[in-house]
Order: structure tokens, then C-alpha cells, then sequence
């Protein structure tokens, strides 16, 4: 079953309606359904080319790319071509394709390119002599080392102008996410699926290898703690596949970021004992087009308008689960020895989960907005949000801040199974004291929790809105509409 991404699709769509060829490159992180989407779009077409390259690895060269995509060419029907240059065999293809409703993808595009100095060349002359003479072709191409796909065709001079639409793939959002379960999705507990959603996050390959008949506690036992689970070895086939030689650098940058909430540049150099410059910002600007590190922007509440500064945060949840809880056992895990153990009692699950629920909440910023009623066109910024100290005044971090023309929402966002005390109300306070908040701006403190709240934090009146997240998880359409109308106040 195909899960979510309606809007990419209808983008894809209206492609079809275009009286000129299009040229589309899709990127996003590993498992995150480049492929999956480019396969229903097919169902469209009449005429489908469909090529992948080979993985890289020791020993494989230019020539075993260029032999693998002629037998896939003769797979699907197309007649021989030499494998000895690229002009050969995109001149076959193209003779294939000269009318008619058709389909071109090239998945995995920078494998194919990127030991190829010719490649990208040959395919540019490609579209312009075959492809594009075709006003009903399309062509497709995708990757999961987006800085390949910015560096190699979206700023490239060669490339300038001719492609004419450019879909970045992210998490699935959370409405999307619960669809994972099916029918078994109103047995489940909506504590259970955020079990598994600490884990995967919105990675639809990850939710899709999930059973919804085992529960959370088995499904993770056997995707991340045995040797043939799907997730045993995932985070070192991404690192391999994506970031090739330089992958030891991108590791330490993330492992740096495992224990932490988030760091400038400065403090993740000293972390990882290198000096600022050019090929630090590169190796975290390719994290963050990967999928795995999100910048996050400061900006001015007064003037509104972004600074400069900026903190980086693990926001893949595979990620920090994997190098939390899966690397450091993982000889453990090939002697067998975690098969017959409580996994959250031994795990300590919990002691992550509260940064992993803060990733799933501001992933889904979209449906917190409108949970608080908030009208898109008034909402000017949004996002975690920090305030640097200086002599004037302190420093703060707020988990997710929502700025509209007139008002602030300043939302804690808190993961604890039990009930939450009114601790959390002092927190929030201080940090209200702390930012600087503009005259004739108006504050709503704004809590979001998962385990529940005690009747005195409700009672003290101190938060415009209580919203319970795991209302969200549920698949009961009467619950998920009456969250929308929900207001955790007893004077309402």
C-alpha cells in the first residue's frame, strides 16, 4: 500500500499536463521512499524506463555502471546498445522515447556520476537532443546524497534552466505514520506506536517493516537487536553508501550530537577536535541536506528577521537510537545475548525518548499550528528556538516558539511516562523571564506532553493550552477531530 506523499504526487501529476518535457530530480535520505514514489507515479505512464545504479563498493568502476544500465535496457525491452559511451546508450534510449506519454528514472543518479566525469555531460546532451524533443516525456532523476544532486545538477551551469521541478522528500508526517498499522491501529495503544516512532521516526521504509501484530518491545528486538533485523546494520550502509571515504568525519559529527540537544559550528569543532573553515560547513551542510542534521535558525522577535546564527540537532531519531542503544552492544547482539531480555527495562528507552518525542513534534510543526488555531497566514516564524547571552541579557532555549503579528506561543514540549508535576511550570517561567520579549507583544505558554499531566498544573491556569500528543497517534476519526476542538482548561 502506498502511504502519504499526496502533495509530492500531485506535483508529479501536473507534470503530465505540461505541453513540453520535464525534467525532475527528487532527493532525500536513504529509506525515505525516493523510489517507492517514483514507482506509483509510474502507473501513470504507458511507456516506463525505469534504471538504478549499482551500489558503490570496492572494485566497481565506470564501465560495470554503464554495462549494468544496458542490460537493464534490455530487461525492459529496449534494443542492444553498446556499453563503451554514454552518447551510445542514451542515443538508443532516446530513439525509444521520440513519442508518446513516457517515463524516464534514474535512481540513485550520483552513483552513476560520480566516477564518471563524462556522465553529466553526455546526459545534458542527451536531454537536449532526445529528450526534450518529446512534449509528453518526463524524466526522472533521484538520489540520496542531495548535496550531489544541489552541487552536480541544481547549481550547475549546464544544468541551469532545465530543470523544472525539484522535490525534497522528508519524514512522513504523523497522520501518514499511523497508517503504518493498519487495521491492527485501534488495538494499539498510541504509547506503543511512539515506542516505535522513537525509533524510526516518520522513515516509511523503517514503519514499513514493522508488524503490527508483535508489539512495540518485539518489533524493535528484531529490527535492531539481532543480526538479520533490517536495522542492525542500516547505519553503516548509510554511511558507506552515501558519504563513501569521508564517512569517519560525518559519524563524528553526528556521535557528537547523540548526547547533546544541539551546537553551533564552533562547539561541534571543538567537539570533534577540528579548526572552523570551508570543509567543516560542507560536511554539516551535506548532513543537513541528507536528512540527518537540522539547522536551526535564531531570529529577532522585535525586527523579525532571521540571524545569522545557527545550531545543529540530530533530528534523524534511527540515528541517535542506533548509537545510543544498538552500536555499543552490538557484539553483544552477534553473541545472541539480547534475545531473552525485558528490552525498555534493560534499555532505559526513556532516557532518550524525551529529545526523540521533541523531533516527532517539531517534524509535524504544521500540526501543532493548527492544533492552537492559529491561521497559516498569520504564523511568521516558527521552530525551536534559542536566544544567545550577552551582557543585556541571558541565554534561553525554547522546544518549539511560534510567532505570529501579535503573539508569541511558547511551547515546552515533555516525554515522561508518569504524569507531569508542576516542575514544569517553573521551567517555563524562567524561560519567559529570560527572552526578550518585545512591547505590546503578547505570550501564551503552550505545553504538549505524552504521560498526562497532574490536576495542578491544569488547575493552576498557568498554560493557554494543554495538548495531549498521543490524541494525534490514535486512529479513532471521532478522537482525532475532537483534539482539534480540545482545550485542556478548566475555565474554558
Amino acid at each position: 500500500m502506498f502511504i502519504g506523499r499526496e502533495k509530492e504526487l500531485a506535483s508529479l501529476k501536473n507534470r503530465m499536463l505540461k505541453r513540453s518535457a520535464s525534467f525532475v530530480a527528487i532527493r532525500g535520505r536513504r529509506r525515505i521512499g525516493k523510489s517507492r514514489l517514483i514507482k506509483e507515479f509510474s502507473k501513470e505512464f504507458p511507456k516506463i524506463y525505469l534504471f538504478t545504479a549499482i551500489p558503490p563498493s570496492p572494485g566497481i568502476t565506470k564501465k560495470d555502471q554503464r554495462k549494468e544500465f544496458v542490460n537493464q535496457m534490455k530487461k525492459q525491452g529496449l534494443p542492444l546498445a553498446g556499453n563503451e559511451d554514454w552518447s551510445d546508450i542514451f542515443w538508443v534510449l532516446g530513439k525509444s522515447c521520440e513519442k508518446g506519454c513516457v517515463l524516464i528514472a534514474l535512481d540513485e543518479i550520483s552513483w552513476l556520476g560520480s566516477k564518471d566525469p563524462l556522465f553529466l555531460g553526455k546526459l545534458k546532451i542527451a536531454w537536449d537532443q532526445y529528450f526534450e524533443k518529446n512534449p509528453q516525456l518526463i524524466l526522472i532523476v533521484a538520489s540520496s546524497v542531495s548535496s550531489w544532486i544541489d552541487k552536480n545538477l541544481l547549481n550547475s551551469t549546464g544544468f541551469f534552466g532545465r530543470i523544472d521541478l525539484t522535490l525534497t522528500l522528508k519524514e512522513l508526517p504523523i497522520r501518514d505514520c499511523i497508517k503504518f498499522w493498519g487495521q491492527k491501529g485501534k488495538q494499539v495503544s498510541a504509547y506503543e506506536k511512539l515506542k516505535i516512532l522513537g525509533m524510526t521516526g516518520g522513515v516509511p521504509k523503517y514503519l514499513d517493516e514493522v508488524n503490527p501484530k508483535k508489539t512495540a518491545e518485539e518489533n524493535i528486538q528484531e529490527l535492531c537487536f539481532t543480526e538479520s533485523g533490517s536495522l542492525f546494520n542500516e547505519f553503516d550502509r548509510i554511511f558507506h553508501d552515501l558519504f563513501s571515504k569521508r564517512s569517519e568525519m560525518y559519524k563524528k559529527i553526528v556521535k557528537l550530537l547523540v548526547e547533546s540537544h544541539s551546537l553551533n559550528q564552533q562547539q561541534i569543532c571543538q567537539g570533534i577536535h577540528r579548526q572552523r573553515g570551508r570543509a567543516i560547513s560542507e560536511y554539516l551542510n551535506d548532513l543537513v541536506t541528507a536528512g540527518f542534521l537540522t539547522s536551526d535558525y535564531s531570529w529577532d522577535l522585535k525586527s523579525k528577521k532571521i540571524s545569522k546564527l545557527r545550531k545543529y540537532r540530530l533530528s534523524d531519531n534511527y540515528l541517535r537510537f542506533y548509537l545510543k542503544f544498538i552500536e555499543p552492544r552490538k557484539a553483544e547482539i552477534l553473541q545472541g545475548k539480547y534475545e531473552e531480555k525485558s528490552l525498555f527495562d534493560f534499555l532505559n528507552f526513556e532516557s532518550i525518548m524525551g529529545i526523540q518525542f521533541e523531533n516527532l513534534v517539531v517534524h509535524n510543526g504544521h500540526e501543532l499550528i493548527d492544533l492552537l488555531r492559529i491561521p497559516r497566514s498569520d504564523c511568521v516564524l516558527d521552530g525551536p528556538y534559542f536566544q544567545t547571552s550577552t551582557k543585556r541579557k541571558p541565554g534561553c532555549q525554547i522546544d518549539y516558539l511560534i510567532q505570529t503579528k501579535t503573539t508569541l506561543y511558547i511551547c515546552e514540549i515533555k516525554f515522561s511516562k508518569n504524569p507531569i508535576g508542576t516542575k514544569v511550570i517553573e521551567e517555563v517561567e524562567k524561560k519567559i523571564k529570560a527572552l526578550a520579549i518585545p512591547r505590546h507583544v503578547s505570550y501564551r505558554p503552550v505545553l504538549i506532553h505524552v504521560g498526562g499531566v497532574i490536576d495542578e498544573v491544569i488547575y493552576s491556569d498557568y498554560f493557554d493550552k494543554i495538548i495531549d500528543w498521543t490524541d494525534l497517534l490514535s486512529q479513532d476519526s471521532k478522537k482525532k477531530e475532537s483534539v482539534y476542538l480540545k482545550v485542556d482548561n478548566p475555565n474554558f
